[in-house]
């Protein structure tokens, strides 16, 4: 019901509004030795774990983790964690100072920021960080990653990183290859993507419940 009630909030809005918002995501990119071939593949869904840490994986290769924004017309760069887990004080010290404020400035007044619910996003020190700095977020429903437009930019990435040459080795090759790929992001690419809200939005309100296919 949440989803369906976004949908119909959303669905009347232009592409100037959309404009406004900066869509932010993180996500775990695995690098694993099977059979001696490496393997490049993102781990689903780890917004929404209650605390994102990369000690917790035990894959053979290791994995990294990272966190980027897209707008119209631009993207922040992307961002890669070392090691620990995610809490609140450090989304606001690595994520939200360095990338969002800038970011927010670019933008002017009308900036919105979405983050989704993971739980370092709602620590207190975040609430209040946003609050002190006058940065709005756009209310987003619960467990909806096939209406976040950056959801589907890592498929993207990681398609394109594995078919580098030569192929990524390492996790420092991995990291390196991230950053690449990420730096020559077509704008085009994610423009489309957040273009295609009014679609999803009108979707999602014909079929009032379950997942489209996006």
């Amino acid at each position: 019901m949440a989803h369906l009630c976004w949908a119909r909030e959303h669905v009347s809005w232009t592409r100037q509004q959309w404009g406004s918002v900066l869509f932010t995501d993180e996500s775990i990119f695995i690098l694993e030795s099977d059979s001696g071939r490496l393997l490049i593949w993102r781990e689903q869904r780890t917004r929404y774990y209650q605390s994102n840490t990369l000690e917790n994986h035990s894959y053979r290769g290791g994995g990294i983790m990272v966190l980027a924004g897209i707008s119209l017309g631009g993207h922040t760069d992307l961002h890669v964690f070392h090691g620990g887990t995610l809490t609140g004080v450090r989304y606001r010290d690595e994520i939200l100072d360095p990338y969002v404020r800038p970011y927010a400035g670019a933008i002017g007044n009308d900036f919105i920021l979405m983050d989704g619910n993971a739980r370092p996003h709602r620590a207190v020190v975040v609430e209040y960080h946003l609050e002190g700095h006058g940065l709005e977020r756009i209310k987003w429903p619960a467990q909806s990653p096939d209406l976040n437009p950056i959801e589907h930019l890592w498929d993207y990435l990681g398609r394109q990183v594995a078919a580098l040459s030569p192929p990524t080795r390492s996790l420092d090759e991995l990291k390196q290859g991230l950053l690449r790929v990420w730096s020559s992001l077509p704008i085009s690419v994610s423009d489309n993507l957040i273009d295609s809200l009014k679609s999803r939005c009108r979707q999602y309100i014909q079929v009032r419940s379950g997942h489209i296919p996006y």
